[in-house]
Formats: structure tokens, C-alpha cells, sequence
């Protein structure tokens, strides 16, 4: 599989990047690619190393304004001249989508898969991996979205919400019919 992963570029501390580590472990040793902002900084730079340290592949989709931060030696790298181009580009080369702890831009790009799910634009998966807890007050607004009618599709056919790095890649597996 071609994975898609939004996630943040920041450093972070070890409730958030060990689980990310075990995640890209798992990605690498299924011998899938992962797809993300191509940057070789911060959690970005730990899911695309230990993907890299377990065999998998990395197609990387970096910003013009970017470019400076972009992982050298990658299998694949595309540079954008913008971030929507980028999303774009990140969406169409992935088979499914996990989103990561991240800021303004993760949530951005989430919201962004989300809604073109919703409407019927992709049906591609999508995984919200709620690490160390991190997403519980959006998965309670998307609860509350789905609850009071702001959805024309179950929020269950948006998002599958893992709370470990195991069963979000056992979900997309499923998903896709990978054993």
C-alpha cells in the first residue's frame, strides 16, 4: 500500500514519537510506502527513518518553500509550488490516509480528506491514530457533528479513529484487502 501520512514537522517528545516510530516500523516491515510532506525534520524525519530502517519505500511531496527542508536519497520526491498542489499531490498517490499528531497544517489537511470523503470525491481510508490521547477533543466535535445531523455520511464511513499504531495499519490492511 501507498500510505499518506499528515503529521507534524516539530520536535516532539517521546509520547509522540515512539508510538509514530512503531507505526512506521510496522508500515516499512509490511512493505508499504509512505507517502508525506517529504520534510527531514522532526516527527516527519522519525516516521520516514524508521520506514527506511525497516524496508519500506519513501515518496516524499515537498513545497518550493520547503525544498531546503526535503529528505535527500528518497525513493521518490515531487516538489509542489504550493500547499494545495501538495495536498493534491500527497492524496493522489496514496492508496489510504493516517493522520498523525500535527498542528494548523495536519488539521488542515485532515479536515481537507474528510470533506472530500464526505461528499464522494474518495473512498479511499482513513485513519485519525489519536496518539497519547491527542485528538480526543476533535473526535468529541466529529461525534457531536454526526449526533446533531452536520453529516451526510456516518462519521464510522469518514474516519476509523486507533488509539495504537497496530490497529490503525490492521484497519488499513482490512480495508484494502492486504493481508
Amino acid at each position: 500500500m501507498d500510505i499518506c501520512v499528515f503529521l507534524s514537522a516539530a520536535d516532539l517528545d517521546d509520547r509522540y514519537t515512539g508510538p509514530a516510530r512503531e507505526f512506521a516500523r510496522l508500515l516499512g516491515k509490511g512493505g508499504h510506502t509512505l507517502v508525506w510532506g517529504g520534510s527531514d525534520v522532526g516527527l516527519m524525519k522519525v516516521v520516514a527513518d524508521g520506514v527506511e530502517e525497516a524496508g519500506g519505500r519513501l515518496l516524499g511531496v515537498s513545497v518550493e518553500f520547503l525544498a531546503a527542508k526535503a529528505r535527500p536519497g528518497v525513493d521518490e520526491m515531487v516538489v509542489a509550488k504550493d500547499l494545495a498542489e501538495r495536498k493534491r499531490l500527497l492524496l493522489e498517490k496514496a492508496d489510504a490516509v493516517v493522520i498523525m499528531v500535527g498542528g494548523t497544517g495536519t488539521l488542515d489537511e485532515a479536515t481537507e480528506i474528510l470533506e472530500l470523503k464526505k461528499h464522494g470525491h474518495t473512498e479511499k481510508p482513513v485513519v485519525l491514530l489519536n496518539t497519547a490521547g491527542f485528538y480526543d477533543g476533535l473526535k468529541e466535535q466529529f461525534r457531536r457533528m454526526d449526533d446533531e445531523g452536520f453529516l451526510p455520511r456516518p462519521l464510522t464511513e469518514l474516519v476509523f479513529f486507533a488509539e495504537e499504531p497496530v490497529g490503525a495499519l490492521a484497519y488499513l490492511e482490512e480495508s484494502l484487502g492486504v493481508a
